[in-house]
């Protein structure tokens, strides 16, 4: 009896022994995910929360640098201590609804491949009072670094990979080769400004969410990311306002900014295709004057962004009209003209001026004048470029 006791209490004491084990290697396990950022709900997260600050009940008086729309002074003194993100966001019908994209201060919508558009969202001053999530993020084209190399010295730059001929097998030509360019400019080393996922960033920045809409999609369609996790990993990477001195607007240039006013509309419904045999993406575009809006839809139906439940709109819409080629090579990759110039149209307060568009190199702002050659004031709000081959007709 005394052999079968002392058995039992061996075995009790070796059951004990693994549950404590499990259960301090559990609390280890939880504090480090608390510590990276994570959640049980399995989105991204954030060490510090600059929100805390913030009183939005304060009168709106400072203006963001990057659109125009005013803001309270302690959303500004947040913003100053940050860089803008620039980050891709795919628009294919798979993974629609996106998310996050309704807080982008400004957007570019351009082909990435087959007719098929991308989004490269500028992300600074709109994101300051609230948590913003947005997917699904995507693999990046030359044309958006080109456009996002605009916002100063070194913007973060968020993808999943990108065209590239790494493999040297010439699949990807030289002029269109994404990660390459990447490189020459400095963006893409070790801890650098360029957040990829095949390189070197994850979790908490970067995370799949296969649950993200309430049916399956592909896994290239499930990849999310973090503003506020980005910003913590730009801190502690050194790219905050300033990177060894040097401020990231020390060299931007902002476009000018005026406040709305109120006209006959003469331009309410603004309707295109990218690509004519690929219906899903043609886009209309509708004024709406109670509100001096322009509210978007994509492929015949209301654009929504899933993070906040709202059509996606915007305040002024630009058409720029670029020359395009391709496909370049047999990746099926698109070449669009960002540097040198031409035509654009602008639509806002409901009417529109036929406009010009010059960019003088892939560091140097686009800037857009009127038939008088005098710089065009943007309403103060969200701005929307939608880069056009040239040729293509815009119904108004």
């Amino acid at each position: 009896m005394e052999k079968i006791k002392n058995f039992v209490n061996r075995n009790m004491m070796l059951i004990l022994g693994f549950l404590g084990l499990y259960l301090v290697s559990t609390g280890v396990s939880l504090a480090a995910f608390t510590f990276l950022g994570g959640s049980s709900s399995g989105t991204g997260g954030t060490v510090d929360n600059p929100r805390a600050r913030i009183d939005l009940s304060k009168p709106k008086t400072e203006s963001c640098p990057l659109n125009g729309r005013k803001f309270t002074k302690t959303e500004r003194q947040t913003w100053e201590e940050r860089r803008p993100i620039t980050a891709i966001i795919e628009n294919h019908v798979d993974s629609r609804p996106l998310s996050g994209l309704s807080y982008a201060d400004v957007v570019y919508e351009i082909v990435a491949e087959g007719g098929i558009t991308r989004f490269l969202g500028v992300f600074y001053c709109n994101t300051i009072a609230e948590e913003v999530n947005i997917a699904p993020v995507r693999s990046a084209r030359i044309y958006f670094v080109n456009y996002a190399e605009e916002y100063g010295y070194n913007p973060i730059f968020m993808h999943v990979g990108g065209a590239n001929d790494f493999s040297g097998y010439g699949d990807t030509t030289r002029e269109v080769a994404a990660l390459e360019y990447l490189e020459r400019i400095g963006w893409r080393e070790p801890r650098g400004n360029d957040f990829d996922t095949t390189y070197d960033s994850g979790f908490p920045v970067f995370w799949r969410n296969y649950e993200r809409l309430d049916r399956e999609v592909a896994t290239e369609h499930t990849m999310m990311a973090s503003i506020d996790a980005a910003y913590e990993q730009a801190k502690k990477r050194g790219y905050e306002a300033e990177e060894d001195g040097v401020a990231w607007d020390s060299d931007f240039v902002p476009w000018k900014f005026k406040s709305e006013k109120s006209v006959d509309p003469v331009a309410t419904k603004i309707a295109f295709s990218f690509w004519d045999n690929k219906p899903d993406y043609d886009v209309s575009w509708e004024y709406n004057p109670e509100n001096n809006v322009y509210l978007r839809s994509n492929g015949g139906e209301k654009h929504m962004d899933l993070a906040n439940d709202t059509q996606l709109s915007a305040k002024n819409l630009v058409i720029l009209f670029a020359k395009e080629r391709g496909p370049v090579d047999r990746n099926f990759h698109m070449f669009y003209q960002t540097i040198g110039s031409g035509d654009a149209l602008i639509f806002q307060n409901g009417d529109v001026v036929e406009a010009s568009w010059e960019k003088d190199s892939s560091g140097e702002r686009t800037i857009f004048t009127d038939e008088e050659g005098d710089e065009v004031e943007f309403v103060e709000g969200t701005i929307w470029i939608e880069v056009l081959p040239y040729g293509n007709e815009i119904d108004y």
